[in-house]
């Protein structure tokens, strides 16, 4: 009986993508600390695994002419992507808050791990499914 992957890990292969893109979301606004009039960025991660869960990959964007640009598929959770409001204004026009972006990027790292310990379980239990023990 040949095994499937995508029912054996169940959701947290999706889960271990989008914090990996999360990661990067939140890399990018800590790097960009210091650029005028940069806003950043975050994830919701509900609306993101939803996606992941009903196969859906992007946003269908609503073209209503043929000269419309379509999406460049560079984010496949742009539904999911929010801009991050202020605790304080800048002079800047910049909204990232580098206290704010590090805790979530830490918080982030821990789930990500956390993930990966599942995944890492699962795999060895299947492992031991198939040498029989």
């Amino acid at each position: 009986m040949p095994i499937n992957f995508d029912s054996a890990l169940g959701i947290h292969a999706d889960a271990l993508r989008i914090r990996t893109q999360r990661a990067e979301m939140l890399a990018t606004n800590l790097v960009n600390a210091d650029t005028p009039n940069f806003k950043a960025k975050d994830m919701d991660f509900q609306t993101a695994l939803q996606m992941a869960a009903s196969g859906q990959k992007s946003a269908a964007l609503n073209t209503t002419h043929q000269k419309h640009l379509a999406g460049n598929g560079e984010n496949p959770f742009e539904a999911a992507t929010l801009y991050r409001t202020t605790l304080q204004d800048s002079l800047d026009g910049n909204t990232v808050d580098e206290q704010v972006e590090q805790a979530q990027f830490m918080q982030n790292a821990v789930q990500y791990q956390a993930s990966l310990e599942f995944l890492g379980s699962r795999f060895q239990g299947l492992t031991k499914a198939i040498k029989g023990e």
